[in-house]
């Protein structure tokens, strides 16, 4: 097959750490399909712009994947040069990708909506099929996040265009496992047609992740110390992502001279949370900054427990597929979690544990059940998690991906 995927933030994992696409394209490739990436030239969270030139696109194979990278100017924030910004890569999806042969199938990503809606209408144009991957719930998590009201008439828009997508595609593929309940619940099964309704979470390449976590060995006095209990935070420093919670709980503990808070990462709260930790003396939280993802694996391989936060709210009822839970589970350590869903992957494979969002006491509590932990209950969790993420083997995910585009390019 020629598969295209419309992925905004795609470009290669060296600049921006988004792997699902790379490792699809890359298993899909050993498969013998041929893939093309289509991608904005602006990197996301930084000022790199692949194309600096009047050029409206730039094709490039980087890793063994080919990308193409569309132009689309550079912004910063949530404001209206991020909008124009998607804006940008849509237009230009419509005018570059008749340069390149006709696809087999289209596989447009939700990181915002209208690349899905340019993978349907393209569809359409180039006699292919469109399978819509579902990365975001739009515009139900702006609203979680106060971005929008649900009342405004922009959320009313959106909430029609999503219905709209999930009536055009030919198939949709959620990563998180309650799309078909979402579905329901927006009052929607009655013109969507559930059957085509499909689910891949996200997940990770075992077989990078071991060879990083042996050979990728990042420099740290710090992680080396035998001594420590390790507790562990990778990715970014977001509302969204409520690192609070974890300085919260590590005040708590203060006293445990042993246990080290280890965050690694950085956002644009990055700052304001080293000040909270200045103001209320806490000292146990050692702030690592953004570090090449090639380095998480040794990195994680070094801690004892690792850390999820975030919000527990309408988007995360329909369950969880952060990367990084999946580098976790890799990792052969238990995660304690503050994201409550029902759907939980840490707790339903008993490879971690959920605790009262917002509850600084709860996840301390938690943190000290580990450090206390006899070794026998101890190495269950780790076993479990070894276990559970061999489900999530980005090899394993890919056949199934395999499967439901060819399916749809045989109909």
């Amino acid at each position: 097959m020629n598969i295209w995927f419309f992925n905004h933030y795609a470009v290669p994992v060296s600049l921006y750490p988004l792997a699902r696409p790379f490792h699809f394209a890359n298993h899909l490739q050993k498969k013998g399909h041929k893939v093309t990436i289509f991608a904005a030239s602006s990197v996301h969270l930084s000022d790199k712009n692949l194309i600096t030139d009047r050029r409206p696109m730039r094709a490039k194979r980087t890793d063994g994947i080919r990308y193409v990278f569309l132009k689309a100017r550079n912004y910063k924030g949530n404001g209206l040069g991020r909008i124009l910004n998607f804006f940008d890569y849509t237009f230009r999806l419509f005018t570059q990708t008749g340069k390149f042969n006709k696809p087999d199938v289209i596989m447009a990503t939700s990181v915002h909506p209208l690349a899905c809606v340019a993978g349907i209408l393209l569809a359409k144009k180039y006699r292919c099929r469109c399978v819509v991957e579902i990365a975001d719930l739009w515009p139900l998590t702006l609203v979680e996040y106060g971005a929008i009201k649900e009342d405004q008439l922009i959320t009313r828009a959106l909430y029609a265009l999503e219905h709209w997508i999930y009536k055009k595609a030919d198939a949709v593929i959620f990563t998180m496992y309650g799309g078909k309940q979402y579905i329901r619940d927006m009052g929607w099964a009655s013109d969507v047609d559930l059957d085509k309704i499909y689910y891949i979470n996200n997940g990770v390449d075992l077989e990078l992740y071991r060879k990083q976590e042996q050979k990728e060995i990042y420099e740290d006095e710090d992680l080396d110390k035998k001594s420590t209990f390790k507790v562990m935070y990778t990715g970014s420093m977001g509302i969204a992502n409520s690192v609070y919670d974890i300085l919260d709980a590590a005040k708590l503990l203060e006293n445990y001279k042993d246990i080290r808070f280890f965050l690694f990462g950085g956002g644009y709260q990055e700052e304001d949370l080293k000040e909270y930790c200045r103001e209320h003396g806490i000292t146990n939280v050692l702030f690592k900054g953004k570090v090449n993802k090639k380095y998480i694996p040794g990195i994680l391989a070094r801690g004892d427990l690792n850390m999820l936060t975030g919000p527990s709210d309408k988007v995360s009822e329909y369950g969880m597929s952060m990367n990084k839970m999946f580098d976790y589970m890799a990792s052969g350590h238990p995660t304690v979690s503050n994201i409550e869903t029902k759907n939980d992957l840490f707790v339903d494979n008993g490879c971690g544990v959920t605790v009262e969002a917002g509850s600084a006491r709860e996840m301390a509590d938690a943190v000290l059940d580990f450090y206390r932990m006899d070794q026998t209950r101890y190495g269950a969790y780790c076993m479990n998690a070894k276990e559970t993420v061999k489900q999530y083997d980005f090899a394993f995910l890919t056949d199934r991906l395999e499967e439901i585009l060819t399916g749809e390019v045989t109909k």
